[in-house]
């Protein structure tokens, strides 16, 4: 018995000078903010601060290559293929762990799009679902169920032909969590203030308001995390968030304005990374408000602004005009020829008059400086809509709850949209479709846009879904403004310069094996 310990307790032990502990740096990055919803769950949270982190701890099945090319690529699904216009079959990663030490099954991923999670329900423990996730599920997968075929093998199908369906699978929205997890959690907030994922780090603490903690999860399948620690912590504060960097209090500072870029580089230690990502930013209407009711009007407010006066004068010229709600990553479904939004502040007048608008304000609800230089591009705008005869008054909110709440002031309000996949039912079905968010919040409403959303998520023919997308761009843009574009959306992280690290073409932060050293 002696032997036999002894034996033991020597294998057990490490080798004479064997390193103890880990070397592995840890960082703190400064966030303006965290969370809008104060969960970790990205299907509630829908935000650009909630994408900065999620995928730390989190994995949609389709990976995406968000640092160079933009297109999908194997992630916790090492293949999948179309079967036909319903049915996408889905073979998983072997091997993969969760942060709680279970393997990733088919049961798992069944649960994750299931009414345990994404889809929710109405009665029994499915019940426990926001409505929040349950909108999000069903509107980003229509008529979506699962049929599992094997351990690691399982079958996605749609009520109707959807011709995305396999694109759909690398959405933000459709990350993979814990079956277990789900079911063992005493309440639904408890599990998304610390979901169980498969991602490099594991949820350690999260504070609402204050921090994220993360730690390395060392079993990932993806390689030894290159952290041993992540801290999210909110700085709201621009200025502070670049004192913390330049002093070394954090390793990373968010959300930084084009024209503070000098100052951070100014110091050889640090540098700025980022660009254009895939995010557009742009002003929404409540087609309900009296001043907004005659299309005129809201055509009137996109004629009215001076886009390249903006991103010369507040973005140091380092972000774009669009050529409407898409993206070039589409591929073939991107309309190439289709008009950027143009400025002409005499057609302005002419509609402004044309309405029989008479000078009543217009409310224009706003956030301070959520978005980067928010704040002074709403004082632009608002001159510029003044040159145009409309009178348009800015209203500060503290949250986006004051922000989107229906009510008589509201009327212009500041948005973005972000894509996910390469596709454009990435986010129109999902914002502006039959039930999209704006709908259903009772700000927009257009049946000709309504039919044109349902073709583009249900043709097969390419040539139908581009001409059922240049119909939607047509009234969204055009014949019944739901929106008015400002620019692609850019991005900028400051950091020190000899950490060897790779912005990502989103707000996403990517710390996982092979985007770090120093």
């Amino acid at each position: 018995m002696y032997r036999r310990s002894l034996i033991a307790a020597t294998l057990a032990a490490p080798a004479i000078g064997q390193a103890q502990t880990d070397t592995r740096p840890s960082i703190t990055v400064a966030v303006q903010k965290i969370a809008n919803s104060n969960t970790l769950d990205i299907a509630r949270e829908n935000s650009n601060v909630g994408t900065r982190h999620f995928s730390c701890y989190t994995e949609p099945l389709v990976d995406t290559d968000w640092l160079d090319t933009m297109l999908p690529r194997p992630g916790l699904a090492l293949s999948w293929q179309r079967r036909d216009a319903r049915t996408v079959e889905v073979t998983l990663r072997p091997g993969v762990r969760f942060h709680n030490g279970d393997e990733m099954t088919a049961e798992d991923v069944a649960a994750s799009f299931g009414p345990e999670r994404l889809m929710g329900g109405t009665s029994g423990a499915a019940a426990r679902v926001p409505n929040e996730v349950r909108t999000q599920g069903r509107a980003v997968f229509p008529g979506l169920t699962t049929e599992i075929t094997g351990r690691h093998s399982l079958r996605f199908v749609t009520e109707r032909p959807d011709p995305a369906l396999d694109k759909r699978l690398g959405h933000r929205i459709s990350v993979i969590v814990s079956k277990r997890s789900l079911e063992e959690a005493p309440n639904w907030l408890t599990w998304a203030r610390k979901p169980i994922g498969t991602g490099p780090y594991r949820v350690a603490e999260f504070r609402p308001d204050n921090m994220l903690i993360l730690e390395a999860f060392d079993e990932y399948w993806g390689g030894r995390p290159p952290l041993k620690r992540i801290r999210f912590v909110e700085v709201p504060e621009v200025s502070s968030r670049i004192a913390g960097l330049l002093s070394g209090e954090y390793q990373f500072a968010c959300d930084i304005p084009p024209d503070q870029i000098p100052e951070i580089e100014r110091n050889r230690a640090f540098e700025v990374q980022g660009g254009l990502i895939a995010n557009h930013r742009f002003i929404t209407f409540d087609q309900a408000h009296p001043q907004l009711a005659d299309p005129r009007v809201r055509r009137a407010v996109s004629l009215a602004i001076d886009r390249d006066a903006i991103i010369a004068g507040l973005w140091s010229g380092r972000t774009e005009v669009p050529r409407g709600m898409q993206f070039p990553f589409y591929g073939s479904m991107y309309l190439a020829d289709w008009p950027k939004p143009r400025f002409d502040i005499a057609e302005a007048r002419r509609l402004v008059r044309e309405s029989g608008y008479r000078g009543e304000a217009i409310p224009y609800r706003l956030l301070n400086n959520y978005y980067t230089a928010q704040t002074p591009t709403a004082q632009v705008l608002v001159e510029m809509w003044r040159a145009a005869g409309l009178n348009v008054a800015i209203q500060m909110r503290e949250n986006w709850a004051q922000i989107t709440a229906p009510g008589p002031d509201r009327a212009l309000r500041d948005w973005s949209s972000t894509v996910f996949i390469a596709d454009p039912v990435s986010n129109m079905p999902s914002t502006w479709g039959r039930n999209g968010a704006y709908p259903a919040g009772g700000e927009w409403r257009n049946e000709e846009a309504f039919a044109a959303s349902d073709a583009l998520e249900s043709e097969m023919d390419e040539d139908r879904r581009r001409a059922a997308m240049r119909k939607l761009l047509t009234v969204l843009e055009h014949d019944d403004p739901a929106y008015a574009i400002l620019h692609q959306a850019a991005n900028f992280t400051g950091k020190r310069r000899d950490i060897r690290w790779k912005a990502a073409q989103s707000f996403l932060m990517d710390f996982r094996p092979g985007n770090w050293g120093v």
